[in-house]
């Protein structure tokens, strides 16, 4: 979203594009201020969870939503996420605007949770599969809209290897670097990886495994999810060719250096990871599911493989390990893939033509 937003906010400066101007409310500080700050986006605080660090409740936020909006002068106030979507539902009932929202998550939703996303003027999915998902949940259908997310493809872009990363983990020239970079936790499937390493492992010595993405659940099960996924590689005797990274500010930087990317996922709205992927050029593994499909074409543009199989994993990793034409071809025809399809541009002019409508259809209907 900050990515289309500041493209918007750049042909408006530009002189190209006058018709939205941006207020973002956020909290105070943090990476997304800061981000907000560093796009030129206008930003007021607001905070979900107080200084204790717990949630507020939800009639204090939506009074002071209500006089935010009312004080801001704002004509159309959009949800960043499902949990936000759920708020300005619940908001709908007493601001003068219209309200939207984006879903980007596919999760259960209780019946309340649904009545809330219904009360916002329109909703927007990330790809087909997630409004098909939400739909089946009782979302109504005539209120969401599919609309893509998008990519930088001047931030994200094919770029010669340089070897840097790999001398920053101390590795030869000829190591082979597979990643899978997001969150760690179950939807994830690192897991999967570390079983699918077990079987390249011993016959692709050069193979060295990138674990890109950090763990923020504090529960129990998701503790011990990652404890399990580095037994795996141990029991399998991979201890010095798995390398963790954490989270990472400059994938822009990082994606280039990677010989393959593989995306385990068992769940996927629209992998901002594999767009990024693809823009690079990357060659993909990925599991067929959700929105996934939406981006790559097994045997087109990538590998795509049954989730939670790590036989099945192994043996697209091994044939683009083994095939370094084919890996050419797959990243080649990803990054068109992006091009044709997935532009920050595209995304971010089909998402102001959206909002557009709906403050044309409001303004509409409060002249009558």
């Amino acid at each position: 979203m900050l990515a289309a937003l500041d493209a918007l906010r750049r042909l408006s400066d530009g002189g190209q594009d006058r018709s939205l101007d941006f207020l973002a409310m956020a909290p105070a500080a943090g990476p997304l201020a800061t981000a907000l700050t560093a796009a030129g986006i206008a930003h007021i605080p607001f905070e979900c969870r107080d200084q204790a660090g717990k949630r507020r409740a939800p009639a204090e936020l939506l009074l002071e939503l209500d006089s935010l909006v009312r004080a801001q002068g704002i004509e159309l106030l959009h949800a960043n996420s499902l949990s936000m979507a759920r708020l300005t539902g619940a908001a709908a009932v007493r601001l003068p605007i219209p309200t939207t929202g984006h879903l980007r998550d596919m999760v259960r939703l209780s019946a309340a949770a649904v009545a809330d996303l219904n009360r916002n003027r329109r909703l927007i999915a990330v790809s087909h599969a997630t409004r098909q998902f939400h739909v089946g949940q009782g979302v109504a259908s005539d209120r969401l809209t599919t609309l893509y997310n998008g990519v930088d493809l001047e931030r994200f872009a094919p770029r010669p290897m340089t070897g840097w990363l790999k001398r920053e983990l101390g590795l030869p020239v000829e190591a082979f670097l597979i990643a899978t970079i997001g969150q760690i936790g179950l939807r994830k499937g690192q897991d999967t990886l570390a079983a699918a390493a077990a079987l390249i492992g011993p016959v692709t010595p050069q193979a060295h495994f990138l674990i890109i993405g950090e763990r923020y659940s504090e529960k129990d099960e998701s503790v011990d999810y990652e404890r399990r996924i580095f037994e795996s590689f141990h029991s399998a005797g991979l201890n010095d060719r798995v390398h963790r990274l954490g989270y990472r500010h400059d994938m822009e930087r990082v994606l280039p250096e990677i010989d393959l990317i593989v995306h385990p996922a068992r769940q996927e709205p629209l992998g901002r990871v594999l767009l990024e992927a693809a823009a690079c050029g990357k060659p993909i593994v990925a599991t067929d599911v959700g929105g996934t499909s939406e981006i790559l074409r097994d045997a087109a543009n990538a590998r795509l493989v049954a989730p939670g199989m790590p036989r099945q994993l192994a043996d697209a990793v091994l044939e683009l390990i083994r095939q370094r034409s084919l890996r050419a071809t797959f990243g080649a025809a990803a990054r068109r893939a992006v091009e044709e399809r997935f532009a920050i541009g595209i995304a971010s002019r089909k998402l102001k033509d959206f909002w557009l409508e709906i403050l044309s259809k409001s303004a509409g209907s409060a002249a009558n």
